[in-house]
């Protein structure tokens, strides 16, 4: 009798065998988009400091990184950063305060990751430029590095 009921629990517990790889799965996704969420939260962080450095490395420091803005594009880590000096960092212009926000984190590997969402400056004269960004990240020794960014103004 006793083996028949052992027998019987087993049998009802068959279906859920099945679901622990995906249940351990799920949890290693959420904790690879909490990551990557971290390292975005960072690089506004420095923004916000006025940190360009700090800011770009989250990039991916490769000449095979490439970032689409606008009508544009460059290639690699050293034109990127030219680029954000030129626009944000040069004479005349401003920085701001960054947000990020209507972060959507997929993954679409262990190490590889496509985030959407939304940014908006707020600048010292009002003006509040804002858009969307698409980024591709991937997983490297030293972390989450973007790989591809595009980002959109808004009208």
């Amino acid at each position: 009798m006793r083996t028949r009921i052992v027998f019987f629990f087993f049998l009802l517990s068959l279906p859920l065998i099945g679901t622990i790889p995906a249940i351990a799965g799920s949890a290693d996704r959420e904790v690879e988009k909490s990551a990557i969420e971290h390292v975005l939260r960072a690089q506004q962080a420095a923004w916000n400091r006025h940190d360009l450095e700090d800011f770009m490395a989250v990039y991916w420091n490769s000449p095979d990184l490439t970032f689409f803005s606008g009508a544009s594009e460059r290639h690699g880590w050293q034109a990127t950063l030219d680029r954000y000096r030129a626009t944000y960092a040069s004479p005349g212009h401003e920085m701001g305060q960054l947000e990020f926000s209507a972060l959507r984190i997929e993954m679409l590997g262990h190490d590889a990751a496509f985030v959407r969402g939304a940014w908006q400056l707020t600048m010292p004269d009002g003006k509040m430029p804002h858009g969307l960004f698409t980024l591709i990240f991937r997983r490297f020794p030293d972390g989450w590095k973007i790989i591809h960014d595009h980002t959109s103004a808004g009208e």
